[in-house]
């Protein structure tokens, strides 16, 4: 666009000069070689434009046929530099479709036609080409030739940790994924991978700067970053808690900072503060991650904050952390757990019965056990509750790539993941999915009422039936036996079908007294107990 303005500029200003000279007639006279030539300016004008274009053109044509031989193999080069791009697009298309006959056709046309040092893709095409058909040995020399070029070297350093992850070689992986790191932290794959082996061998500080250098070039957001490095600083707080108490407090207090409701931070922040005698703090920053969310580590340690207090101050601190979380079944149990420390079996019992009110769980009908043992010392009501815990779903725990852990741990014993535990509750026992009857709807199951026979009565007599062979003889093998004054015979179902229809119920026998130790039929149960089902176990 500037050239063509570029070009209607001149135009329009030699118009105006032709048409200034046009306005203002003159002569010019020219002695030359003792002639005189005597012509208007108008033609002197016209005449010195075109000597001037001849000469241009004339230069043009010139410098034309001096650079023709270059021009013409520009064009040829520029022609077969063409093909071998195109040979090099179809390649790389074959291989990302997974052909690898067309993929090593394309390759060597395109090596043919342009020269590997001129475009480094000839070496990805090879490589993928020769993973394609199974030569792993060759991908992996081709992606080692490549750490010698500055700008293939990122690419080799990929195929080689790519190669060493599907041979299971973890720290060959993570060696290659380490120096990508230093080279370009931005590349996810290797920050990641160098992450979880200095997270691995304990190097917090080194992840943490690993973490701000994601952080710095916006690999992450800014929410994830916080929550990485409070878990770093957690675990190096917990690292350091024995050697340098001054240093896992720092730590401890900006892990807390960066991630308030994180409960492993304020614990351990909590705990540090406590064994400095700053109780005020410790105690403020365990009540905002309560506030948050419970977790029965905060209440533990708010609760015992004071060595020395009585069993009487811990129970008052359980209700204040209870006030803050009402209508939550982890605060009905830290109370009664405080409660049961303080023998007050009451508020131990109220509030454990609420808890399971609200989350029936396995960890509430053990403490309930708990109190009924100290209580009442009832070993029959204690193994009922402890039953129930049993087929009760389980307690809450930290849980990672399928392995329980009672403490919470900064990376995954099992892929070695940052951050991997959570708190939840695992996966349900089998007998509590095969055998929990208490949450199946009740189906009406008819029941058949059988004659009882009174020990004090005489036998009774063989009844035939309608439908029973001749000869009585499967009567009576399904028939009631003679019956004495102290035996009774069990009643088969072949006897079920001989009783007539208008036959007269009897009143069962008296029931026999529990032994001490019977724990009986729960209340809640018997009802349940009536319609009998089928049970695996």
């Amino acid at each position: 666009m500037i050239r063509i303005l570029f070009f209607l500029a001149v135009v329009f200003g030699l118009g105006l000069g032709f048409a200034w000279l046009a306005d203002r007639p003159g002569e010019m006279l020219v002695t030359f070689n003792g002639y005189q030539y005597q012509v208007s300016l108008m033609v002197a004008a016209v005449a010195v434009v075109a000597v001037v274009a001849a000469v241009m053109i004339f230069w043009w044509l010139i410098k034309s046929l001096w650079n023709s031989p270059y021009t013409i193999s520009r064009y040829f080069r520029v022609r077969r530099r063409d093909r071998g791009y195109q040979a090099l697009s179809t390649g790389m298309i074959a291989a990302g479709a997974g052909d690898g006959a067309l993929a090593r056709k394309k390759t060597k046309e395109a090596a043919k036609l342009i020269r590997s040092d001129q475009e480094p893709l000839i070496h990805l095409l090879e490589a993928q080409a020769s993973l394609l058909e199974g030569d792993h040995e060759g991908a992996r020399e081709k992606f080692e030739s490549m750490l010698d070029d500055p700008e293939m070297r990122l690419l080799g350093l990929r195929g080689l940790y790519l190669e060493a992850e599907r041979l299971g070689d973890r720290n060959a992986a993570r060696h290659y994924a380490g120096r990508a790191a230093v080279m370009a932290p931005q590349l996810a794959w290797a920050a990641e991978s160098t992450l979880e082996e200095l997270t691995g061998r304990g190097d917090w500080d080194g992840a943490l700067k690993l973490v701000e250098a994601q952080k710095s070039t916006r690999q992450i957001e800014r929410d994830a970053a916080n929550r990485r490095r409070a878990v770093l600083l957690t675990a190096k707080a917990q690292a350091l808690i024995d050697s340098d108490p001054n240093a896992a407090r720092t730590a401890a207090l900006e892990a807390n900072k960066l991630a308030p409701d994180f409960a492993p931070a304020a614990v351990a922040a909590a705990s540090l503060l406590f064994k400095q005698n700053d109780v005020r703090k410790g105690s403020k920053i365990l009540e905002t991650a309560w506030r948050a969310e419970p977790h029965p580590e905060i209440a533990g340690i708010y609760t015992h904050a004071r060595p020395g207090d009585a069993v009487l101050d811990r129970l008052s601190r359980a209700k204040k952390l209870q006030e803050m979380k009402k209508n939550h079944a982890e605060s009905s149990l830290t109370v009664a757990r405080a409660a049961l420390d303080a023998q007050d079996f009451a508020t131990a019992r109220r509030e454990a019965e609420a808890a399971i009110r609200m989350d029936r769980r396995e960890g509430a009908y053990l403490l309930l056990a708990d109190i009924e043992e100290a209580e009442t010392g009832d070993q029959g009501k204690v193994r009922q509750l402890l039953s129930k815990a049993v087929r009760a779903p389980r307690d809450p725990a930290w849980v990672a790539d399928g392995v329980i852990s009672e403490r919470w741990a900064p990376v995954s014993p099992v892929s070695g993941k940052l951050d991997a535990f959570e708190w939840r509750a695992p996966m349900e026992r089998l007998g509590q999915l095969i055998d929990s009857h208490e949450d199946l709807p009740e189906t009406a199951v008819p029941a058949i009422t059988a004659p009882v026979v009174s020990v004090k009565e005489k036998p009774a007599d063989v009844i035939d039936h309608p439908a029973v062979s001749a000869g009585k003889t499967t009567a009576a093998a399904g028939a009631v036996a003679e019956i004495g004054e102290d035996q009774v015979t069990p009643v088969t179902a072949a006897a079920f079908a001989a009783v007539p229809s208008d036959s007269e119920a009897v009143e069962p026998a008296e029931e026999l007294a529990r032994l001490p130790d019977d724990p009986g039929v729960d209340p809640d149960e018997e009802a349940e107990k009536a319609p009998r089902r089928f049970r695996l176990f």
